[in-house]
């Protein structure tokens, strides 16, 4: 939508309104004063009481999350920014989906899609996201790893980086030694590392790599990202490294759509104490991702 002589249009949403979302926004854009981008709501606040959701909170949240959708599609916005919701509320009202990544992907009609999150230390991608651990190693396959190492290679490309080095994990510890607990290293994951690297020349593709070690790896400059099997393994060093910076952005969509890695908060909601300090971040980068589209 924008050109180098506007001003880019960052659509944002306040999540569940009875969690810290509005006033993790509301210092966001304070410290985003001047920036010489618009900022506009995807909907309005609401009357919610800090730390009690509310079937009305969750319903806004839905209409904010739709809203910017639309907004998308149509391209009234460049990007989007999406405050923390409470899925369990977002469900009682309708919402059939397992996070925000798959609506917005479904809405834009977008099935080449993925999660990644990007912290100032590390920087994942998903192969599976949000399901069953039991679920996985069916779940992964060679062609859904390329897929989205497809991806991944190209963000990081796009943030700067002309030859990306991406690292692929293992799903088993210590990769399965060689197939005595666990065979997706050899059946699975090589074969996906090799393809990607005769597909992406300009990238340098490494694994399947030991998953216990990666990520320090990763943290301490070997690699661009990682490519991870599973959530909880990419997300618990990630959180553990980059908690209050780390960024959630929905990889394959035609205009960027970030968020803040973090949840509701309700806990804390209305006190004052709120970091907001990754929903700063996804904000710039949501406007880098918009400057440079």
């Amino acid at each position: 939508m924008s050109t180098p002589l506007q001003r880019p249009v960052i659509g944002y949403t306040l999540g569940d309104q009875a969690g810290i979302g509005p006033e993790i926004m509301r210092a966001a854009l304070q410290a985003l004063a001047g920036t010489g981008a618009e900022f506009r709501p995807m909907g309005p606040a609401i009357t919610a009481t800090p730390g009690l959701p509310t079937r009305e909170t969750a319903q806004a949240a839905f209409d904010q999350l739709e809203a910017a959708a639309a907004a998308l599609k149509e391209g009234s916005i460049d990007a989007v920014v999406t405050a923390p919701v409470c899925k369990e509320g977002l469900h009682s009202v309708g919402f059939r989906f397992p996070g925000q990544t798959e609506f917005f992907a479904a809405r834009l009609g977008v099935q080449n899609f993925a999660m990644c999150l990007t912290g100032q230390r590390l920087t994942v991608a998903l192969g599976t996201i949000h399901t069953a651990l039991a679920d996985v190693p069916n779940l992964l396959t060679t062609a859904e790893l390329v897929r989205i190492g497809s991806l991944l290679a190209g963000f990081v490309r796009s943030s700067g980086k002309t030859s990306p080095r991406i690292a692929v994990a293992g799903l088993n510890p210590h990769n399965g030694e060689n197939g005595a607990f666990g065979d997706e290293e050899q059946r699975i994951i090589a074969p996906a590392v090799a393809q990607l690297q005769a597909a992406l020349p300009w990238a340098q593709f490494s694994g399947p790599c030991v998953p216990d070690c990666v990520y320090r790896d990763a943290a301490l400059g070997q690699f661009d990202a990682i490519l991870a099997p599973y959530h909880d393994q990419a997300l618990i060093p990630l959180k553990l490294l980059d908690f209050d910076n780390a960024v959630n952005v929905t990889l394959g969509l035609p205009r960027y759509r970030t968020s803040p890695d973090h949840g509701t908060a309700f806990s804390i909601a209305g006190k004052g104490i709120a970091n907001p300090a990754s929903t700063i971040r996804a904000f710039q980068l949501a406007l880098a991702c918009a400057r440079a589209h």
